[in-house]
């Protein structure tokens, strides 16, 4: 089972990589691949209890920031958490709109979470996948 795993894992690094070709150096590979991995990585983890943190965060999106950051985690059973109504699955339902949902994902996150994906400057990275219209086309 982790060998389909790990398989899992580096087929969806290498599709990344395969859309990528033509439109990206190949030193430039990682400023795509690497921040897609650990947002997949982070929406496996977050998934059993996804609905828990959506549900936590429809009762209590009143709070003071701090505290919802604390309930939210609770809800997530991690240091981080997602409010947001996608995941990896649904971003790519609408190809016009999917720039606008993966940022509305990315901003689901965490302060600690958003504040890694910003070290990334992925949101460069955004842009240009839209405008190559490859974005929609990333394996979620």
């Amino acid at each position: 089972m982790a060998t389909n795993n790990f398989r899992e894992k580096a087929n969806f690094i290498w599709s990344i990589a395969d859309l990528l070709r033509g439109h990206y150096k190949q030193a430039d590979y990682g400023k795509v691949i690497l921040p897609f991995t650990v947002l997949r990585r982070l929406d496996t983890l977050l998934q059993p209890t996804r609905k828990d943190v959506i549900a936590a965060f429809q009762k209590h999106k009143d709070k003071k920031p701090e505290v919802l950051e604390f309930i939210l985690n609770k809800a997530a059973r991690a240091k981080f958490h997602n409010r947001s109504q996608f995941d990896f699955a649904e971003l790519a339902r609408d190809h016009n709109n999917i720039a606008n949902y993966l940022r509305h994902y990315i901003n689901g996150f965490s302060l600690s979470v958003r504040e890694i994906i910003e070290y990334f400057s992925f949101e460069d990275q955004i842009k240009k996948l839209d405008e190559y219209d490859l974005l929609y086309m990333m394996d979620y």
